[in-house]
């Protein structure tokens, strides 16, 4: 790898992870190969061994990037609202979007996939993935739990109770045929409003 200058190995590294985005939003993690990849960078296989130990470290690489992508649309769309009832709105709406439009953001979130991975990687790549994420930022979660009008103050059941709910977009892929697009989306709203109900104390 010595014939690569620096800025070569941040170049091809990021060209790695963003065919990788491309091939695994497209053909999933089981149909996708490491020579599906380094074809589309212009690479050899085992040059690829240089950057990445295997397809699954690639294929973290390019979750945790969907993950920060994700984040900070979640977090444009809170902080632009006015009231903690319309962040949560925001933040939900958001996810929706995202989780129906992004098959790696649904995988994300709604699969896990990025928590599976993580456990099969080695400790040191664990603790470089933990030591990457030091931002001591409240989470939206962690701020409203604080809140006297909200009704719970756990952040983790916060969490969870916002997870389950996207679980609704899969409906979407059962309904069709049966609701228009439509009636889902008012159905999704509606559900929206009633979760905003009910984690604030009138």
């Amino acid at each position: 790898m010595s014939r690569f200058s620096e800025a070569d190995r941040d170049r091809i590294r990021a060209e790695l992870v963003e065919a990788g985005r491309e091939l695994f939003a497209r053909f999933g993690f089981e149909r996708t190969r490491i020579s599906d990849v380094t074809e589309a960078v212009g690479i050899g296989t085992s040059t690829f061994y240089g950057f990445f130990d295997s397809k699954e470290a690639l294929y973290v690489a390019v979750l945790r990037r969907e993950r920060d992508r994700l984040e900070s649309r979640l977090e444009d769309a809170v902080d632009a609202a006015d009231t903690p009832r319309d962040e949560v709105r925001a933040l939900l709406r958001t996810m929706f979007a995202e989780v129906r439009s992004s098959p790696l953001a649904s995988r994300l979130i709604v699969e896990g996939e990025l928590r599976e991975l993580q456990e099969q990687l080695s400790e040191s790549e664990r603790q470089s993935i933990a030591a990457a994420r030091s931002d001591d930022r409240l989470t939206p979660a962690e701020r409203w739990a604080r809140m006297d009008e909200f009704r719970y103050d756990d952040p983790e059941l916060i969490r969870g109770m916002v997870r389950s709910l996207v679980f609704v977009t899969r409906s979407q892929d059962a309904l069709i045929g049966a609701v228009r697009v439509e009636e889902y989306e008012e159905v999704e709203e509606r559900l929206i409003e009633t979760l905003v109900d009910g984690l604030f104390i009138e």
